[in-house]
């Protein structure tokens, strides 16, 4: 699939974020999307041709294979990437919305259409828990599937059609491995960024609506 339209909206984004969020959105599109371009894809790329079990029983392989790996890890990779990133669209629709709240009464009703206040606000707020939920979904997914982040060299099979215990071999654990741990470390600091950009934002605007009531009561 074409990545332009992730890309397009990360870079959307971008305008209307805190500076923490410019991090989130450098980590995701430099130390994951890329990555994923560039070198996790092609590891993954030939999973069921690479996989070997020391039995010519036709269909062995392939239901072994899908017992151990019942989801491509690439295919839950890229469903993790575009579910992490759409909650970013809540922020670009608020902003049109806004857009079009002043075009049709033709009188400038905010500051600025980006700035982070009021309904825009809650908007961002919300977006932010979304995408720390996802990534956390998603890493449980992976943990569950798995049976942790580790890939075995060597798995056993005895589901039929399989005559007998079969030993199946997987091509390149330890590259594999090693990506596997890249990515989810990535992902952690991913959902460290969320959550220290929502605390950030629910302290400073409590900071902000504090003293404005403080002001209020002493004038």
């Amino acid at each position: 699939m074409s990545w332009g339209f992730l890309r397009d909206l990360l870079t959307g984004v971008n305008k209307y974020s805190t500076g923490i969020g410019r991090i989130w959105v450098a980590v995701v599109f430099i130390f994951r999307l890329l990555v994923y371009i560039a070198v996790a894809e092609n590891i993954w790329k030939y999973e069921l041709d690479e996989f070997e079990c020391n039995v010519k029983q036709p269909g062995c392989e392939n239901v072994c294979f899908d017992h151990f790996f019942p989801v491509s890890h690439i295919r839950l990779w890229a469903l993790q990437l575009i579910m992490v990133s759409t909650p970013s669209l809540l922020v670009v629709f608020h902003v049109a919305y806004r857009e079009n709240r002043e075009k049709h009464r033709n009188q400038k009703l905010y500051k600025s259409l980006g700035e982070i206040d009021g309904g825009l606000l809650c908007t961002y707020l919300i977006s932010l828990v979304l995408k720390a939920g996802f990534e956390i979904v998603f890493l449980f997914l992976f943990y569950k599937l798995y049976n942790g982040f580790k890939v075995p060299r060597l798995v056993k099979c005895d589901i039929r059609p399989c005559p007998n215990t079969v030993d199946c071999y997987i091509s390149k654990p330890t590259e594999k491995m090693i990506f596997i741990y890249f990515l989810v470390a990535t992902s952690g600091l991913c959902i460290v960024l969320n959550l220290s950009e929502l605390s950030y934002l629910i302290f400073k605007y409590s900071i902000k609506c504090y003293l404005k009531n403080y002001v209020k009561k002493h004038q």
